[in-house]
């Protein structure tokens, strides 16, 4: 392979099919960069070599889909949490199920292993957090204080604390041995997503859907840092700790604190990362997007880690001083004791738990033993397994060597030269594959393949079970309705074109083409006749009108952009669309069910408490005319959203994401029983 000299700072590593159906869950191993594991609404969970183009094994078990997944700081295991509050790990290295965890009662939300012994602690929609003893099999103990789901959970270097965040806005921190909470941080507004430690000072990042990024000294316990970022960021300090990595939508952003300042800004175009890791020099970042998972390379030589502001201002006129680091920090750093010590102080503290009146120790039981023989790791890739996780505990099974990194694509323009006799090139731009592959395509003499290789690619089928017909037709699809996808109608090989499908596939499209054409000129119309009554700044008038055209379509349309601005919502709003949220979370289209998802519960956050309110307050003396109608029209809200209930408790038992945002609205509509 001829490759230009290198000169991007980031590219596409591979896409990748991951999942037979919707990836739910994605994560790095951080010690190594160089393992993935996925988790899919099928109820696998899948461990893949980054720039290996198919699955190494996939682990099964879960009866419902996989919502969280989590490495061990040593890689030889991982966890998943499902949607029906149960957890599953896996020994990778021995290839077989190794505990299964029972307690949570709703969706796992978060999990971290603890960086020495045998625990780890999972955080989920329920509010309960709960530290596990896996060799044990048995809850150690629950922490409660959060009141929304907790979507983060991570241990600090040393394994005495926890930090937990969650949707209620806040970040706790948990001491492990004294089994209580050290201190509470509020300053954010909105729903935290992530939190991270310092690597070695007593040092605190969390990312929010406020779209901050804040940092937290952990002697002080204070706010030392807040950059503004991108919603539900990720984020990950640099290995020696220097700087703070921020993962938004489509950038790299780099942060120094005390005073706050940007350091750089890097495109990379992954959409919404979802994780990254750091390893020699450079970052892999991963993301998602229905079945389909890509991994992003960024060159951290290239960087800008300390020096040059790109915002920010420093608090007064000197230099700024390059980022402190380890042996010279402003703070206290981690003590980390050896693993024996840890490990048996853990097993001490752990003990002393299953006596105090608030552990719990659940022993293991038939139905638990039938659950691991039901899980199963399936190797689907023999050799990379083997180069991988054999031989048992070896110092280097997984990281790489210092000098193997990831190589960067060839510049635009200039071709790839394959031998058909070593098709197995690691440098090759990976297309999108099947998780098993159990069949493959002929190999055919090639000579030159242009490098652009964004194409839709062929698409391998690992199984011979008929489609069914989906309940729910999904939002996003990779096959247009209608069409038969099977013919490959992109499938190029020089000197040979395969066009002998192009007709039919064409003709199957036009059979519709002129229906579609009516259904979406009157959509427009009505559409046009709706914008017309918004302009004049009737909102409510425009929603009557958009309703009383018994469109779905229609209203859908509405409520995406009224959803955006919650405070476009008034009690009037709720009486008119409540109805037709009904008829959306029964619909069988997933957009129309999301859409009435999304307004059911800005609905409920923002009117509930008004509306309870005023049922519940006593009689007014006199005649007061304006509360009557703001009792009138609670009245006839609380009315509908008990209708409501019955549909959320109805399809609550789903499996998938439906399932999942049905059991969400179910929580949040307790209190009207």
């Amino acid at each position: 392979m001829a490759l230009s000299s290198v000169t991007k700072t980031s590219w596409k590593l591979q896409d990748m099919v991951a999942h037979s159906s919707k990836v739910s869950s994605l994560v790095l191993g951080k010690s190594s960069s160089r393992l993935l594991a996925t988790g899919g609404e099928d109820c696998r969970v899948n461990i893949w070599a980054v720039n290996k183009p198919n699955c190494i094994m996939s682990l099964t078990g879960h009866t419902s889909p996989v919502v969280c997944v989590q490495f061990s700081s040593s890689e030889e295991q991982v966890v998943a949490g499902s949607e029906s509050g149960s957890l599953r790990v896996w020994d990778l290295e021995a290839a077989k199920i190794l505990r299964t965890l029972m307690g949570h009662k709703a969706n796992i939300c978060s999990l971290d292993f603890h960086p020495f012994g045998e625990y780890l602690a999972s955080g989920s929609v329920d509010t309960n957090i709960k530290l596990w003893d896996v060799r044990r099999k048995g809850c150690v103990f629950r922490y409660k204080g959060h009141t929304q789901a907790v979507r983060c959970l991570a241990f600090s270097p040393d394994g005495k604390w926890l930090a937990s965040a969650s949707d209620d806005a806040t970040i706790k921190l948990w001491d492990l041995t004294a089994g209580k909470m050290i201190t509470e941080f509020t300053e954010h507004t909105s729903a935290v997503t992530v939190v991270q430690f310092h690597p070695n000072e007593y040092l605190l990042a969390s990312g929010s859907a406020d779209r901050t990024v804040k940092l937290w000294d952990l002697e002080k316990f204070k706010m030392v840092g807040s950059s503004e970022g991108e919603r539900g960021p990720c984020v990950l300090f640099s290995p020696d700790g220097s700087c703070l990595y921020s993962g938004s939508e489509d950038n790299l952003q780099v942060y120094g604190w005390e005073p706050d300042r940007c350091f750089d800004v890097v495109h990379v175009g992954w959409g919404k990362v979802a994780d990254f890791a750091v390893c020699n020099s450079q970052m892999v970042g991963v993301s998602c997007g229905q079945m389909n998972v890509s991994l992003y390379i960024v060159d951290l030589n290239r960087v800008k880690k300390s020096g040059s502001l790109i915002q920010g201002l420093s608090q007064d006129d000197k230099p700024l001083a390059v980022p402190t680091s380890k042996g010279a920090t402003l703070r206290r750093n981690y003590e980390r004791p050896t693993t024996s010590c840890s490990r048996q102080k853990m097993k001490q503290n752990s003990d002393a738990d299953r006596r105090s009146p608030e552990g719990e120790r659940r022993s293991p039981s038939s139905e638990d033993e039938h659950d691991d023989k039901e899980s199963s790791a399936e190797i689907t890739n023999p050799d990379d397994y083997k180069e991988i996780f054999q031989p048992h505990n070896a110092i280097l099974r997984t990281p790489p060597k210092r000098n193997e990194t990831f190589p960067a694509p060839v510049e635009d323009g200039e071709c790839l030269f394959i031998h058909s006799k070593a098709p197995n090139v690691s440098s090759t731009p990976v297309l999108r594959v099947e998780p098993t592959v159990v069949a493959s395509i002929p190999s055919h003499p090639m000579s030159v393949v242009t490098a652009s290789l964004a194409l839709p690619s062929r698409r391998i089928v690992t199984t011979s079970k008929p489609k069914s017909s989906p309940a729910v037709i999904p939002s996003t699809r990779n096959e247009p309705v209608g069409l038969n996808v099977d013919f490959d109608l992109h499938f190029w090989i020089i000197g040979k074109t395969s066009v002998t499908a192009d007709e039919e596939a064409l003709a199957q499209i036009r059979k519709g083409h002129e229906t579609m054409c009516v259904m979406l000129t009157s959509r427009y119309k009505n559409l046009d006749t709706v914008r017309a009554v918004w302009a004049a700044g009737d909102i409510k008038t425009s929603l009557d009108s958009a309703v009383s055209m018994n469109d779905l379509s229609i209203v859908v349309d509405i409520l995406n952009i009224v959803n955006l601005k919650p405070s476009l919502w008034k009690l009037d709003t709720c009486t008119t669309i409540l109805p037709q949220i009904e008829e959306l979370l029964q619909s069988k289209y997933e957009s129309y069910v999301q859409t009435g998802y999304l307004s059911l519960k800005l609905i409920l956050k923002r009117f509930w408490p008004l509306i309870s309110d005023t049922l519940t307050a006593p009689p007014s003396v006199g005649v007061d005319i304006t509360r009557e109608e703001r009792h009138q029209k609670c009245k006839a809200c609380y009315k509908q959203l008990k209708n409501l209930s019955n549909v959320v408790k109805n399809r609550a038992d789903q499996v998938g994401r439906h399932g999942s945002m049905f059991k969400e609205l179910q929580l949040l509509m307790a209190p009207l029983d």
